[in-house]
Formats: structure tokens, C-alpha cells, sequence
């Protein structure tokens, strides 16, 4: 079993490694949510979009979370002032916010030279590049991340299965909602500059949709989808480390990998027993 604890032996895959777990962590609460919900569209266009609050925090010198949480933020402002037109959908609404806010991001990137590495590490993040701060700002993030989860935990399933009735039970859906949508920018934002954009999708998506696979409940989702991020952390800084691959990327495909084999074998599963002998 030394293959499988050589990789940590080294300081940076072990900081990497921490890194992953919080991620995870601040993953499985937040994308519970948005598979349940039907966010998918939405997660990915937040973390996109923020290359426009990343590219002008960085022409100004500011902190580039910064930058990537007011434009997330003004990206999940927009799709809720939009979505309450009664001739545009959603999906709709996304979609233009999606664009508009992403071509802007690419015109201010593209008239900047210095702005390659960024844009890089922006995309496809650098885990093996975490330092203290790091950790300690993953560590803020999932504090507040569990602390909304919990106390908004009634509100989110009110929402996420009957949001007239929860209106009627006077639960607050547009509240609800806005909490969400919070929840989802923390978690994007926070994990963004570890994974990438391209990448957080995944660890976001993908281990809460194999956990909802088999788990009914939602807190059993939220474990399970845990579970499946740390394991798709360890396995893809291991298969990293031997095969030469980019951490970030490969932790990614890691989780999604394991999605299509939950899908698979939940399908074996409900696959109907042929009784021996049976007439066809």
C-alpha cells in the first residue's frame, strides 16, 4: 500500500490534498442543492461568468475573489430581476446573462497580455499551488456554507419540492431563494481558484447526482455525495502523481467518472430478474 501514501509524503500534495476535502465538503452541501433544484444551468453560468469580476479585479489590483464574488453575485441578482418577467423563462434568462457577462470577460482578457497565466489558472485552477491562506478562506467558506444549510434547511425543501406551498405555509420561497443562490456563489467562489471554473462544475455536480442515485433522504445525499468528492479527491491526486496529469482536472473527471458508474449500477440494479425457465 506504499503507492497508494508515497504521493503525500510531499508537502504541496498534501496541502493539495486538505484543499480537495474542503472542497468537497463545500461542494456535497451546495450541490445537493442544485441538483435537486434543477440549477445545473445556472452553477455552470455563475462559474463562468466570473471571468468578467475576475479579469477587472485584476486590472485593478484587487483580490481576485473579490471580483469573482460580485460578479457570481450580480450574475445570480440578474437571473432572479429577469425570471420574474412572465415572457422570459429562466433558462432563458441565464442564458443571455451567461453570454453577455462571459463575451465582456473575454474582451477585457483579450486587451491585456499579462493576463494568460491568469486566465489559466483561472479556467483549469492550480490545486498543487494552495497555500495557508488558501485552506483557511476553504475553511471560512464551509463554515458559513454548513451554517446556511442548516438553518435554511426547512426553507430549501419547502422550495426545492413545492414552492407555492411552502408561499402557503408562509416559508418564504423568494427568501428561500435568494439563500440558495448565496449558497451556490460561496461555493463556486471558494473553490474556484483550486479547481478552475471548468472543473468545479463536476466536484459540484457530479457526486450529488450519484449520491441521489441511491439515497432518498437529504442529508444522506449530502454525505454520500461527501464520500464520493473525497474519494474522487484522493484517487485523482494519486493517479495524478503517477500518470503525470494535471490534479485539478483529473480529481474533476475522477468525480464524474464515478457518477457514470453509480448510473450504471443503479441501472443494473432496476434491471428486471429474468426468472429461470420463464416462457419468453
Amino acid at each position: 500500500m506504499d503507492w497508494l501514501f508515497d504521493p503525500f509524503q510531499v508537502s504541496f500534495v498534501r496541502q493539495a490534498l486538505w484543499a480537495g476535502l474542503l472542497v468537497s465538503l463545500l461542494c456535497a452541501l451546495a450541490g445537493t442543492w442544485v441538483v435537486l433544484r434543477g440549477m445545473a444551468f445556472l452553477g455552470d453560468a455563475m462559474s463562468h461568468g466570473m471571468l468578467l469580476g475576475v479579469a477587472l479585479a485584476s486590472l485593478a489590483g484587487v483580490n481576485v475573489l473579490i471580483g469573482a464574488l460580485l460578479s457570481a453575485g450580480g450574475m445570480a441578482y440578474g437571473v432572479s430581476v429577469l425570471s420574474r418577467s412572465a415572457r422570459l423563462s429562466q433558462d432563458t434568462s441565464i442564458g443571455l446573462l451567461f453570454a453577455g457577462m462571459l463575451s465582456l470577460g473575454v474582451i477585457v482578457v483579450s486587451h491585456s497580455q499579462s493576463f494568460a497565466v491568469d486566465l489559466t489558472a483561472f479556467l483549469f485552477g492550480d490545486v498543487l499551488a494552495v497555500t495557508g491562506q488558501d485552506l483557511a478562506g476553504l475553511g471560512v467558506a464551509l463554515a458559513v456554507t454548513a451554517a446556511v444549510a442548516v438553518l435554511g434547511h426547512r426553507l430549501f425543501v419547502a422550495l426545492a419540492f413545492d414552492p407555492r406551498k411552502a408561499h402557503t405555509l408562509g416559508l418564504w420561497p423568494r427568501l428561500a431563494h435568494v439563500l440558495l443562490l448565496g449558497l451556490v456563489t460561496v461555493a463556486i467562489v471558494a473553490s474556484f481558484h483550486i479547481v478552475g471554473t471548468l472543473l468545479v462544475f463536476g466536484l459540484l455536480i457530479g457526486p450529488p447526482a450519484a449520491a441521489a442515485l441511491w439515497a432518498r433522504r437529504i442529508p444522506t445525499i449530502m454525505l454520500g455525495a461527501a464520500l464520493i468528492g473525497i474519494v474522487s479527491t484522493v484517487a485523482g491526486l494519486v493517479v495524478s502523481w503517477y500518470a503525470a496529469t494535471a490534479a485539478g482536472a483529473t480529481i474533476a473527471a475522477v468525480a464524474v467518472g464515478l457518477f457514470f458508474l453509480s448510473a450504471l449500477a443503479d441501472a443494473l440494479r432496476r434491471r428486471p430478474v429474468r426468472v429461470a425457465g420463464a416462457v419468453s
